[in-house]
């Protein structure tokens, strides 16, 4: 993988289309449709992510139990954009402290909502649950793959959502849901500035 590639190189992210060939598929599709410019954003090796962020981005755990662990308490979500495309459901959210509000994780995810029970697949389109929480209640076995660690120069809209003054390098990572050997769903998770 080079680690220099960016978002807006080469063929641009919103022509990419819902496959998820992009470096930041799905947020450069939610991006896009929502006529809001992507971010730069480069692919990193997990030894180039600072501390405390390559604790939080560079496991095979649940996201959403890390967050939890790391910020003291759980973490509620708060939608930002859904739609359905070729069958897909997106959404792209908002994870926050329960009890402070602070944000702790942007998500963008693309997910198969055919491969989900009834009872996931209406908590996932209710949008009022973490994904990581749903999946983890549910007893749904699946298989977290790391497909890139992000480096991100955040958009104006990426630093309203994450309360900031001034551009500052984040980091975030690109996964995808496997399941009986098949993807079952994208996601990209970028964390904003975290302190401790």
């Amino acid at each position: 993988m080079n680690a220099a590639r960016t978002a807006t190189e080469g063929t641009p992210a919103h022509r990419r289309g819902p496959r998820g060939g992009g470096l930041i598929y799905p947020l450069d599709l939610v991006y896009e449709r929502a006529g809001i410019d992507v971010p730069h954003v480069e692919a990193v090796q997990p030894d180039d992510i600072p501390l405390p962020y390559r604790t939080l981005l560079v496991h095979d755990s649940d996201m959403t139990l890390t967050l939890e662990r790391h910020f003291g308490g759980r973490v509620m979500l708060r939608p930002l954009s859904t739609f359905t495309l070729r069958g897909s459901y997106f959404r792209r959210v908002l994870l926050v402290q329960e009890y402070a509000g602070q944000p702790v994780e942007m998500g963008a995810i693309r997910m198969d909502l055919d491969a989900f029970g009834d009872k996931i697949r209406r908590q996932i389109v209710r949008n009022e649950i973490p994904l990581g929480r749903i999946l983890r209640d549910g007893r749904f076995q699946y298989t977290s793959r790391v497909k890139a660690f992000l480096q991100v120069t955040p958009n104006p809209e990426m630093m309203g959502v994450f309360w900031m003054r001034e551009p500052r390098t984040l980091y975030g990572r690109r996964t995808e849901i496997i399941r009986h050997g098949a993807k079952i769903g994208d996601i990209v998770e970028v964390l904003p500035l975290v302190i401790r």
